[in-house]
């Protein structure tokens, strides 16, 4: 008994594995060929609704073809011979869109016919049996369409599951007087859907191909501007910002070179000095974007404090020190502000500051001798910033600059969905003016009037 009890413990281990994997099959068989899904049939690069078209008119062929061989040769009611030819011409245009489905109909319409044909071949007919001519070539189209968009398993599992029929309804069930094409049927089904397999590898190897190309030439173009990127950050690190570091240097050391230096040249060189420092704070934050592989991912904390690896972006809050900063380098500034401050998004601050920075820049090369007016303008759905000066009052000397500051500009208030205009005015002078909003797109052009009219000139 002690000796019994292990092997039907392990035969019915045996017989619980055997049920489990049969349940997996009929679960994949049923995912696979019971389904209502979508597939359809994408139109062809050439010409694109040709294949649809030949289908259709194939289909036309196969109902007029059908109808008549089941019911003038095969014995059945013209009525219910057209319901049937209907069945498989109908299942030819449904598998364009449904392929599992549209196989299910054509099978299902190929059963009923030939068990109809049958009980009029006990009266003596003969007939093409158990698939007729036209319906073994509408099922030709079904299982080609089929192979052609679904996966391989499915393929076969359907190849099986016409065969099998084929079998049973010929050889076991049989009938009297007919002309087998069961044989024939299967070897056609077995060719279009080894063809169809072969065709949909072939474009799907097409497709990761081209996938796979586009992926290499998107690597290939995003190394190339990282290699870009790193030459743009070495050469401004080695040139641009060791001159930088000389007229810090230098600036800080001419006044120990002049005996007694008057307090105008101490300011002077301090000033020099001071902005040396701060664009080479400016120069570092740009390489470290430049040299970034992902520069507009947020930058990581560094150190224990968790502090930020680069200095805050400048705000309105040190336009202030920017206007002095301006008047120290020989421009006549004045500043204005109407309409409530209320707090601003960052991107707003940082593009209205370097918009005031880049106009008073412009003024300073291409005006000398004029004087400026920065005008900011607080509105309930966001800000407006005016930069405008006089007439210069000496001609401009040759620009050192590659004309990117006003396209900068344009690209910031794009950025925000903002708008920016700028041009000479009337007197001789010019007028920077840009529109940046907090409340989103879809703004008029120029929502507001120009702040600077004769009645409201400061």
């Amino acid at each position: 008994m002690s000796r019994v009890e292990p092997v039907t413990r392990w035969g019915k281990r045996l017989g619980d594995r055997s049920r489990a994997r049969a349940e997996r099959a009929l679960r994949v068989l049923h995912d696979d060929l019971w389904t209502w899904r979508a597939d359809p049939l994408p139109p062809s690069v050439w010409l694109r609704w040709f294949p649809h078209g030949i289908v259709c008119l194939a289909a036309l062929g196969v109902l007029l073809g059908d109808a008549a061989q089941l019911g003038e040769h095969g014995g059945i009611e013209p009525g219910f011979a057209f319901v049937v030819a209907l069945a498989g011409a109908g299942a030819m245009v449904l598998a364009l869109w449904r392929p599992v489905a549209a196989w299910w109909l054509s099978m299902a319409g190929m059963l009923v016919g030939a068990f109809a044909v049958r009980a009029q071949m006990e009266g003596g007919y003969e007939f093409t049996w158990p698939w007729t001519a036209a319906g073994l070539i509408g099922h030709l189209f079904v299982m080609l369409l089929l192979a052609l968009r679904v996966r391989t398993r499915v393929s076969v599992e359907a190849l099986i599951f016409t065969a099998f029929p084929t079998y049973v309804v010929q050889g076991i069930v049989g009938a009297p007087h007919y002309l087998p094409t069961g044989q024939l049927a299967v070897i056609l089904f077995t060719v279009v859907v080894v063809l169809g397999i072969a065709l949909r590898g072939r474009r799907e190897a097409r497709s990761q191909l081209a996938e796979q190309t586009s992926l290499t030439a998107e690597e290939r173009a995003r190394r190339t501007l990282l290699e870009e990127r790193g030459r743009i950050a070495r050469e401004l690190h080695d040139v641009v910002a060791h001159h930088m570091s000389v007229i810090s240097i230098q600036a800080q050391v001419a006044p120990l070179l002049v005996k007694d230096p008057p307090d105008e040249l101490k300011e002077n060189l301090a000033g020099i000095r001071q902005n040396a420092l701060e664009a080479l704070t400016e120069l570092r934050r740009v390489l470290g974007v430049l040299r970034a592989e992902h520069p507009d991912a947020p930058a990581a904390s560094e150190g224990a404090d968790g502090a930020a690896p680069h200095a805050p972006q400048p705000t309105l809050d040190r336009l202030d020190a920017l206007v002095e900063n301006t008047r120290a380098a020989g421009l006549t500034v004045t500043t204005d502000t109407s309409g409530t401050r209320r707090p601003l998004p960052p991107g707003v601050e940082l593009s209205a500051y370097r918009i005031v920075q880049e106009a008073l820049s412009n003024v300073l090369r291409h005006a000398p001798g004029a004087s400026a007016q920065v005008h900011l303008i607080h509105l309930p759905i966001g800000l407006r910033v005016v930069v405008s000066n006089t007439r210069p009052q000496r001609v401009p000397g040759p620009s050192q600059g590659a004309g990117h500051g006003l396209l900068g500009m344009r690209e910031r208030v794009a950025m925000l969905d903002g708008t920016l205009t700028a041009q000479p005015m009337p007197d001789g002078g010019y007028q920077v003016a840009a529109f940046l909003p907090v409340d989103g797109p879809d703004l008029p052009v120029d929502p507001f009037p120009d702040p600077y009219t004769e009645d409201d000139t400061p």
